[in-house]
C-alpha cells in the first residue's frame, strides 16, 4: 500500500498493489463517493497503470464528520 502516489495530474490518496489488482482510493469528507470517484476518472490516476495486466478497480469513499465513519463507497471495476 502506498499513500499520497504523486502523478503528474497531482496525488493518489491511497494504492494498493496486488499481485494481479491495483485499487486506487479518493478519499472525500463530508464530500461525495461520486465524486470522489469522478475525480479519479477526471485526474486521470489510472492511465500510468493501464499498460500493464493488472485489473484497476477505482474506490470513491465519504468520510461522514459527524458520525465519524464511512457514509458511501462505490466501486469502478475494469475488469481484466
Amino acid at each position: 500500500m502506498r499513500t499520497e502516489e504523486y502523478t503528474s495530474a497531482g496525488r493518489i490518496d491511497a494504492l494498493v498493489e496486488t499481485e494481479d489488482t491495483i485499487y486506487l482510493f479518493e478519499f472525500k469528507l463530508n464530500g461525495t463517493a461520486e465524486d470522489a470517484l469522478k475525480q479519479i476518472g477526471e485526474k486521470g490516476d489510472a492511465i500510468p497503470y493501464q499498460s500493464g495486466t493488472k485489473r484497476i478497480v477505482k474506490v470513491g469513499v465519504n468520510f461522514d464528520k459527524e458520525l465519524r465513519t464511512i457514509e458511501r463507497w462505490l466501486i469502478e471495476d475494469d475488469g481484466y
